[in-house]
């Protein structure tokens, strides 16, 4: 493939990663609708796209995760002895609400997890046949 071909093909990809649909990625780029189609029935192309968007969540969770730890620091704050009743109400109602809710998510992915891990080893393996 052709170098021009394969970055414009890079660049689309990108476009619809960002949310636009097929059309105004394939103008985004200068190709025609149908070669953008032609290019998303390629299995290697649909797993890149795939894989660009994962890539994505991953760079955008790493950051939520990053601004959540701010904003216990902001709540724990806002909890300070010199601050208005009604805002330390409002933070400690907001702690132990995110606190509930991330020990539930916490929980819960260890043990889908280990159910997960359970099936694999009950699992018949049908590579055998």
């Amino acid at each position: 493939m052709a170098r021009h071909q394969k970055n414009s093909r890079d660049e689309f990809l990108y476009a619809l990663v960002l949310g636009a649909a097929v059309d105004g990625a394939a103008k985004s780029v200068g190709v025609s609708e149908r070669q953008a189609y032609r290019w998303l029935a390629n299995p290697a192309v649909k797993a890149r796209l795939s894989e660009m968007r994962s890539e994505r969540l991953q760079r955008a969770s790493t950051m939520l995760t990053v601004a959540g730890l701010e904003a216990v620091k902001t709540l724990l704050t806002l909890q300070a002895a010199n601050m208005p009743a009604p805002v330390r109400l409002g933070a400690a109602r907001s702690i132990l609400d995110f606190g509930l809710r991330l020990r539930e998510h916490v929980d819960f992915s260890q043990r889908l997890a280990e159910l997960e891990t359970e099936m694999e080893s009950i699992r018949p393996d049908t590579r055998a046949e």
